[in-house]
């Protein structure tokens, strides 16, 4: 990659959503710059971007965003053009266990990401023409009941460490923006599902556990619900927010597809089981349930479909096979001790 050349900066790139994007822009815009920047923590892989590390118009910088230094250097030695921040610590459980890295590096690394970037920008008289477009979540609203939806409105309510984090982090988004006039926008999307994905989330370990004999663990009764976006149809809709969303603007992202825990599990054994011999239905089993589990969620993505003209495109059980299908593939089994 050329220096000189204008570059997108993409943070966190090396994980689930952060790959799915990466290889979803270099297909549509094969003649951009894009620089990748990741800590390459647990759930961050460079197996995910095999495809496209060859790549001249790609470059990985393996880092912390923490690093205040480090992220001034990239804006120094670079011209960065715009910013997709997906950088996150995100699993809720790990949250619960310890949330000082999730303050860490999803509040404080969302800062230094800011600072340098509003500096920079500032310095080149761009500032309000160059966009910082935060990835968030639709966790931060907290939890739903029976009915009803999150809407861009919905006051923030977060449940655990990790929504709490990122909760911080949108403050921070939107604070740049109104003080400093930065040109950012946030979007917030249901429970994204499809290919690359950590293996301790529920759909790969169902999977995993399946394909291992092993007991699948659903917390509490099963029935918490989660809205579920096939990953291609949300890297679409980043695309679109980014190139064409509001100034300031927070986007929801769903996906219309409803299920709960036990739905989900159930769907995954069935398409299984054309695949694989077994009755991996008979592997469920339930669990304690997590602190502070959310019971529902769902976002009401109207203002995303009216205005911008998004729209999913991939049948739920279709995404479903396909997701399933990938991981089948990728799935090697212990060797026998």
């Amino acid at each position: 990659m050329n220096k000189r050349d204008s570059a997108l900066l993409v943070t966190g790139g090396a994980g689930f959503i952060g790959a799915n994007f990466i290889h979803y822009y270099l297909k549509k815009y094969p003649n951009s710059q894009l620089l990748n920047v990741d800590k390459l923590t647990y759930a961050g892989t460079t197996a995910n971007l095999e495809a496209v590390s060859h790549l001249e118009n790609y470059h990985f910088i393996h880092g912390d965003i923490t690093d205040e230094a480090l992220v001034e250097e990239i804006f120094a030695e670079y011209d960065i053009s715009g910013v997709i921040h997906f950088a996150a610590e995100s699993h809720v459980d790990r949250s619960i266990q310890d949330a000082k890295q999730f303050v860490e590096s999803n509040v404080l690394g969302t800062l230094m990401l800011l600072k340098a970037a509003k500096n920079d920008w500032e310095q080149k008289g761009v500032l309000s023409e160059r966009r910082f477009h935060h990835i968030s979540t639709d966790e931060i609203y907290g939890s739903l009941g029976d009915q009803g939806k999150f809407t861009e409105e919905t006051p923030y309510d977060p449940r655990n460490p990790y929504s709490a984090s990122k909760a911080g982090a949108n403050l921070l988004v939107k604070s740049f923006g109104y003080t400093y006039g930065m040109n950012v926008v946030i979007s917030s999307s249901s429970n994204n599902y499809g290919p690359r994905q950590h293996s301790e989330k529920l759909i790969p370990t169902i999977i995993r556990k399946a394909l291992a004999g092993e007991e699948i663990p659903i917390y509490g009764d099963g029935k918490n619900i989660r809205d579920w976006l096939y990953v291609e149809d949300h890297c679409r809709a980043l695309d679109t927010i980014f190139h064409r969303g509001n100034q300031l603007e927070t986007y929801n992202v769903g996906g219309g597809n409803e299920k709960t825990n036990m739905e989900m599990a159930y769907l995954i054994c069935d398409i299984l089981e054309e695949q694989v011999p077994g009755k991996f239905r008979d592997l469920i089993t339930f669990t304690a349930d997590r602190q502070g589990h959310d019971r529902r969620y769902a976002v009401d993505d109207s203002k995303l479909r009216n205005t911008l003209g998004w729209k999913p495109e991939t049948d739920f059980h279709q995404g479903l096979r396909n997701t399933v299908d990938w991981y089948v593939k990728q799935w090697k089994p212990h060797p026998a001790r």
